[in-house]
């Protein structure tokens, strides 16, 4: 069950608090920042110390400078995780079930982010103290010029216009804000929306995938015209894009093909309980590249979807998740056959697992040397739960059984010897000499 509205903003807050009681800690452990305080404040002390070098003005404000960059490095720390735990709740909801399903990406995405944020920081931090001392003003001013023509000189050109770096880091951050968008879209809509209307749960994440993907390109098509390119002037890039993805990207083509398949045919949804190869389990998720099926061990097992195409997968829960169940039984011969079919049947009377329409059936199968062969037939709408549900059974035939004084036999055989004489004639005189050796052994004891 989620929790409530109360108790999340509860967590929130003691989350906050928390934060807030280690961020004096955490000034004082940093030895990242000590470092990085430390090459900062020496160049500033040294121009300091030299005659006319630096004014009393300069030096108050380049070590406000540094005392502000330890303030912000260490805030961006406590803004990301906050950051983090809002975009995995709007992400992925609130449960602990959905967050260890959080793949990966947003995480480092967001560390990315904030090395990045961080960098900026500290470099903006060094050019500005260069710059106030003399001796590395110049190397400042190259340094920063340098920076600032190469982030924003045209690296390359599509039809009539050119674009820069920032312009690409720009382009980039839209696009994936835009994709951080529509899984929040995508999350609210099936929490808000979905789940609220009389629909399965394999048919909500069809919906929903499908709804993420179509919000992200038709945002992309948007961004791209409202950013000024022209999108005939992508043909060199699609050509270029096909070429690598005939020769070296055709499986993660394949896969994507498939797991659109897969969406709009739907031979198998989520919740489905399948057989892939010698695996078993439920399918948890169906990506655009792979599926996930989680076994009755509660381990992940990640297939690519173009191997529920490709081979025959048993699906449990298609159309319908009710099935049968065979349960071969032996028992001796001396055992009455219709004492055995009324203790098979009282046996599952003692499943609650069991469906009782269609009715359970028992078949008698054959003879075989030691036993007979009877086969209990029994119908169960939770396929995931087979395994357990036979044992139960057989749990409950064994103790029927007992009370029936029905034998279960095991394999044995039978040897008759019969006297008689050996088909073999012998001359007398062979057969004294046999019978003197045999007295001889006798009395020797060889």
């Amino acid at each position: 069950m989620g929790k409530s509205e109360p108790q999340k903003h509860f967590g929130v807050e003691k989350r906050l608090k928390s934060e807030i009681k280690v961020f004096p800690q955490a000034i004082a452990k940093s030895r990242r920042i000590k470092l990085a305080v430390g090459g900062c404040l020496v160049p500033l002390l040294l121009g300091a110390a030299t005659e006319n070098a630096v004014t009393s003005t300069d030096l108050f404000l380049g070590i406000g400078a540094i005392v502000a960059a330890v303030i912000l490095h260490l805030l961006l720390d406590w803004v990301w995780k906050i950051a983090r735990g809002r975009l995995e709740q709007l992400l992925t909801g609130s449960t602990d079930r959905n967050r260890q399903n959080q793949p990966q990406t947003l995480d480092l995405l967001l560390n990315l982010s904030l090395l990045s944020v961080r960098t900026t920081l500290w470099v903006l931090v060094g050019l500005y103290l260069a710059n106030i001392l003399p001796v590395s003003r110049g190397w400042s001013h190259k340094i920063a010029f340098a920076l600032s023509s190469s982030l924003t000189s045209p690296v390359f050109s599509l039809g009539k216009s050119g674009y820069s770096v920032l312009n690409i880091l720009f382009l980039g951050l839209t696009i994936l804000g835009l994709t951080i968008l529509a899984g929040i879209v995508t999350n609210l809509l099936r929490m808000r929306v979905l789940s609220v209307l009389a629909i399965g749960r394999g048919a909500q994440e069809a919906i929903a995938t499908i709804a993420k993907y179509t919000f992200i390109t038709l945002g992309t098509v948007v961004i791209l015209q409202i950013w000024g390119l022209d999108l005939t002037s992508l043909t060199i890039v699609a050509s270029a894009l096909g070429v690598g993805v005939g020769f070296g990207l055709q499986d993660i083509a394949k896969n994507f093909g498939s797991g659109l398949v897969l969406m709009f045919e739907r031979p198998i949804q989520v919740g489905d309980f399948v057989e892939v190869g010698k695996y078993a389990g439920t399918v948890e998720r169906i990506g655009s590249r792979s599926t996930l099926i989680r076994t009755v061990d509660r381990v992940s097992i990640i297939v690519p979807n173009s191997r529920f195409l490709e081979t025959e997968i048993v699906n449990w829960s298609h159309e319908s998740a009710i099935s049968r169940i065979h349960l071969p039984v032996g028992v001796a011969y001396d055992s009455d056959v219709s004492v055995v079919k009324t203790a098979l049947l009282e046996a599952v009377e003692g499943c609650s697992d069991v469906l009782l329409n269609p009715v359970p059936q028992v078949r008698l199968k054959g003879f075989r040397d030691d036993a007979i062969d009877f086969e209990l037939l029994v119908w169960t709408n939770q396929p995931s739960k087979q395994s357990a549900l036979k044992s139960d059974l057989y749990f409950e035939i064994e103790a029927a059984f007992k009370r029936s004084e029905i034998q279960v036999p095991f394999p044995q055989q039978d040897l008759h010897v019969s006297s008689g004489s050996l088909p073999i004639e012998v001359s007398p005189q062979l057969e004294e000499i046999l019978l003197n050796l045999s007295k001889l052994v006798t009395t020797k004891k060889f």
